[in-house]
């Protein structure tokens, strides 16, 4: 016969005892040196890119406004001219032309960039149908680069053979010089540029409206309001931050304006359309006057710097109201 085998007996301390890790001897680091470890990646990349970020921005922009104040001649060194370069500037008959078309075209960009974008952003809302096909078509001036749109709109422009000239003969209407008149030049590189940006401007408003509760314009509706009426008292109230924040972002790049004045008029004629930034180009590399250049750039700088802190400031009070 065969006995049963009995049962093997544990040791007390074995039983119900937890099961001891393998890393339990080890010595581990603090958690910050864990959470180092585990973010030395995230590190590398963030040191990379603040590294190019201040050997191409902030090193150039430092280096601009040290040179503002030298007699600066490359090759052969560097002395120090304190404002003399900001007094010869400010004396420069194109100085005050420069100013006075930047700001002009400033205040023209407004008028006509500024007000088209919201109105062919409200057509787009309202529409049913082909929606992302008309979205599509009003961003492609956004994805051609800008010389090519100047070089595009400089044959568009042209007194003789240009397709603008050729349509108003083709209805019997007088021509125009369009960017070769000292009256219409300016105005015409608003045209340019207000065409050139106005997808990503259009898109922005377009969200911006989709993001307005549709009850409003409901209870709109009851009240008896028209059109207009919506817009005035639903549309603009709603959507006032972001009108701001586009005016002041439209007011820093405009008074950057430099690609269409140099490709298409070249500053004339007569400087009428000589901008700040296309004045710093000729200081630079016509005048071979480096000084003078970045005495203009820094003006611009201070100027835009002012913007630039409203701009922050009012964006940091969305944020704290959110």
């Amino acid at each position: 016969m065969k006995t049963a085998s009995k049962p093997v007996a544990l040791p007390p301390a074995a039983v119900g005892a937890p099961e001891v890790p393998r890393s339990a001897g080890r010595r581990t680091g603090g958690p910050w040196r864990r959470r180092l470890a585990d973010q030395s990646r995230a590190y590398a990349f963030l040191i990379g890119g603040l590294l190019c970020f201040a050997l191409f921005s902030w090193y150039p922009a430092i280096r601009a406004v040290v040179i503002a104040f030298q007699k600066y001649t490359p090759g052969s060194g560097a002395e120090w001219a304190g404002t003399a370069n900001f007094t010869r500037v400010f004396h420069d008959p194109e100085f005050t032309a420069a100013w006075r078309n930047t700001l002009t075209f400033t205040l023209i960009a407004l008028l006509i960039g500024f007000a088209v974008p919201f109105v062919m952003a409200l057509v787009l809302n309202e529409l049913r149908h082909a929606k992302a096909f008309f979205r599509v078509v009003v961003y492609l001036p956004v994805m051609i680069p800008p010389v090519v749109s100047a070089l595009l709109w400089k044959w568009f422009y042209d007194p003789g053979a240009g397709l603008a000239n050729e349509a108003l003969r083709f209805l019997h209407l007088p021509t125009s010089n369009w960017s070769n008149g000292a009256d219409t030049a300016l105005v015409s590189l608003v045209v340019v540029a207000t065409w050139a940006n106005l997808g990503g401007t259009v898109l922005i408003y377009l969200a911006a409206l989709q993001s307005i509760p549709g009850e409003l314009y409901e209870a709109a509706e009851l009240d008896g309001a028209n059109i207009w009426q919506r817009i005035r008292h639903v549309t603009i109230p709603q959507t006032r931050f972001i009108i701001l924040m586009l005016m002041l972002l439209q007011i820093i790049a405009t008074m950057q304006v430099f690609t269409e004045p140099f490709v298409i008029t070249g500053g004339g004629p007569e400087n009428a359309t000589v901008t700040v930034l296309y004045l710093i180009y000729k200081y630079a590399f016509l005048y071979n006057d480096f000084g003078g250049a970045c005495a203009l750039s820094v003006m611009l700088l201070v100027l835009l710097s002012a913007f630039s802190a409203v701009y922050l400031r009012l964006t940091r009070s969305a944020g704290e109201d959110a």
